[in-house]
Formats: structure tokens, sequence, C-alpha cells
């Protein structure tokens, strides 16, 4: 009874904490008031200062983790409704979405190659354009370090759904179809997420742009080893 009541609470206060921080973004619209952000901040934040336990948090968090799958079904609606587009675009849409993703495992590999960052690093670092599931199955077989993934897969989603439409502005990209792609194939699902907010064109090309870098980069991945 106990732990329905903390389960009930966690979920509660997220929800209202993830719907304020949503408020406080649409009425100052500044990047990086993203309420995803923000809310993961906030609840830092409390767990943190009241000395809560991450393992108390997942009573009711892990609820919230279950939504995940629905929500990834739920991106069918849009893909069926742009189904036409899909197939007139599909090879801007695949040479986009493979080029952002080989530029993001090199650019960050070479980086950390160059600082002279170990070799199991440098394999966990590859996958971070991919979803979270993908990219620690690919970081596994690399050799890399999954939980070291994880935290790499959640900063880039981060800083793409907060840095990237400030990109999009400077590098004035006008097409919808292009922002959707970008988001997308640079950061998953919170990239896909902040393309929603461009319309249901760019959040259709967000989600395949997720589900393709998903997996080219399971293939790719498993290619670029051998040349390190």
């Amino acid at each position: 009874m106990l732990q329905a009541l903390i389960a009930i609470a966690i979920i509660s206060i997220t929800i209202l904490l993830y719907l304020g921080m949503n408020r406080l973004y649409l009425k100052f619209s500044s990047p990086f008031l993203s309420p995803i952000l923000t809310t993961v901040l906030v609840i830092i934040g409390i767990l943190v200062l009241f000395h809560i336990p991450y393992n108390t948090y997942l009573i009711g968090g892990h609820w919230i983790n279950y939504l995940l799958g629905p929500a990834v079904v739920a991106l069918a609606y849009p893909l069926y409704n742009q189904r036409k587009i899909l197939v007139k675009y599909l090879l801007p849409i695949v040479s986009g979405v493979s080029i952002g993703l080989v530029v993001g495992m090199m650019s960050g590999s070479l980086l950390a190659f160059l600082f002279g960052v170990n070799k199991d690093m440098i394999l966990s670092l590859l996958p971070k354009s991919l979803t979270t599931p993908v990219a620690m199955e690919v970081s596994s077989e690399l050799g890399g370090i999954p939980a070291i993934t994880v935290v790499l897969v959640v900063i880039a989603g981060f800083v793409g759904a907060v840095l990237g439409p400030l990109f999009i502005k400077w590098s004035r990209i006008h097409s919808d179809m292009g922002k959707g792609i970008a988001l997308g194939s640079a950061s998953h699902a919170l990239g896909t997420s902040k393309a929603s907010e461009y319309g249901e064109l760019s959040f259709s090309m967000g989600s395949v742009s997720m589900a393709l870098t998903a997996i080219l980069g399971a293939i790719i991945g498993s290619i670029i080893p051998f040349f390190m």
C-alpha cells in the first residue's frame, strides 16, 4: 500500500513539474527552458536536496518509462499521414540521415582520439546519436561501456534539443523536412520531440530519422572500429 502511494505521488509530481516547466517554456520560448531539460534538473535537485535515493524515485518513475513503448508506436500515425512525401523524397532522407550519422559518429570519436581518450571510451562514444536501447547494444558489441554510453546519449539528446533550434536558425534552414531530419538524426527521441514544435512534417521526419539512424548506426558502428 505504501509503495502504491509513493508511486502515485512521484508520478503526480513529475507530471505537474513537466506541465509547469512547459508553461514556462511557452511563455519565454527560450531553448534553454526546454521542459524536458528543466524538469530533469528540478527532479535531480529535489532528489539531492531531500536525500531521496534514485531507487525510491523509480518506484513511480518506472511506470513513466513504460509509456515509452506506446509513445514509439504512436509515431506511426504521423508517418502514415506523410507516407507520400516519404516515398517521394526517400533518397534525400536516407542520404541526409546517413551523412548526419557518419559526421556525428566520426566527429565525436576523432575529438576524443585527439585528446588522448582511451579506446574503451571512444567506443562508448560512437553510438551517442542512437536511441538509448540500440546505443547500449552497439556499445556492448563494440567493447565499449554501456553505462557511459547511456550518459552520452542523454547529453547528446539534451544538447540537440536545446541548441539544435539555434543552429537551425543560424544555418537558415527553412525546410520543415530538413529541420526534422537534422534533429531526429542528431538527438534521437529528444530531438524528435523538439521537431514536433515545427509541425507534423518535421515530427514525421524526426521519427523517420531516429529509426534510420538506429538501423544504420548499428551497421556503421560495427565497421568503424576496424579502421581505428
